[in-house]
């Protein structure tokens, strides 16, 4: 397969975010001008790189007026905004709606009108729910999302396969493991630290602790979407994006309460799954990934290893 990457504008929503902020430099690196759009409702502005060729619209996908005309001349535009708490959106079901769904239609219509001719978007595992076949393939269905965001994802890349087949759009479809690395507020590990700094004495765990997942760095995470990104060229493109293997919640906790101290005792809340919506195992193919040339570098123990050292020296002491 040879390379398709026109060198021209390429948009970011969520470019403010951890995930998106890399995504943006990694396109720096290749000659792209990137022009970022971002609510600032979770991203930050110290984490859009600082140059010539990078621009910062704070707008609120929900309103295309803010922001459609940045499309223009746009060659990929790059979904990555989203609601990255789960548990908010459970609270609040309009959270998913308005800054999922809706938000991924506005960009699409934003798209087709300005006749952008790839869209890339940021899935996640959830969409399959409770899969019964691990490590679960793309191919696998139906897919029974279980929360909020899980239909909010769902529905999100049904609207873009409507307008690959309508509108002649390229769009790419990439079902994200658990991401971390630096510049994360949301997960498992800052959760983790910011009840230890509550209570050096006890970490909480939400759920059992035997729940299972895949943990994929940032920078593995980008690498895989611009290689197929460039790579797959059918009109709707659908990967997997993992670690091989899983970590449990358990072994999680013990790793961070070592990596404090090793002072706080770990007490479990119980029952099969963190939350309402929480999907206990989780397990992605990668295959169609390794056909691409792609494999993650780090396992998903050395993923949280790495993030974790990364937390640690970046907490004020």
């Amino acid at each position: 397969m040879t390379s398709d990457d026109p060198i021209g504008p390429a948009l970011v929503t969520g470019g403010a975010g951890a995930i998106g902020s890399y995504l943006v430099r990694a396109l720096l690196d290749r000659g792209h001008e990137v022009r970022v759009v971002d609510n600032l409702s979770s991203g930050r502005r110290d984490l859009v790189p600082t140059s010539s060729r990078v621009s910062l619209t704070v707008a609120d996908l929900g309103r295309p007026t803010e922001y459609q005309d940045l499309l223009r001349g746009v060659t990929q535009a790059w979904h990555i905004a989203a609601n990255p708490d789960i548990r908010k959106g459970t609270a609040d079901p309009t959270v998913d709606l308005e800054n999922g769904t809706l938000a991924t239609f506005h960009l699409l219509e934003a798209a087709r009108r300005h006749d952008v001719p790839r869209v890339l978007y940021s899935s996640s595992s959830v969409v399959y729910g409770q899969a019964t076949v691990f490590p679960t393939p793309e191919e696998y269905g139906p897919l029974c999302p279980e929360s909020m965001y899980a239909a909010s994802k769902l529905a999100s890349e049904a609207l873009l396969y409507a307008y690959a087949h309508s509108y002649g759009i390229r769009v790419h479809v990439f079902r994200f493991a658990n991401i971390i690395g630096p510049g994360m507020g949301h997960g498992i590990l800052p959760d983790f630290l910011a009840k230890l700094r509550t209570d050096p004495a006890r970490l909480e765990v939400l759920g059992d602790g035997r729940q299972a997942k895949s943990y994929l760095r940032t920078e593995d995470c980008v690498a895989g979407m611009l290689l197929a990104g460039s790579r797959a060229k059918d009109r709707v493109n659908i990967f997997n994006l993992g670690a091989a293997d899983q970590i449990s919640v358990r072994e999680i906790a013990e790793k961070v309460v070592a990596a404090t101290g090793g002072r706080a005792r770990i007490e479990y809340t119980g029952g099969d799954r963190g939350w309402t919506g929480d999907v206990p195992l989780q397990l992605l193919s990668i295959e169609k990934m390794r056909r691409l040339g792609w494999a993650p570098h780090l396992s998903s123990a050395g993923a949280i290893d790495r993030t974790l050292g990364e937390l640690l020296a970046a907490t004020p002491h």
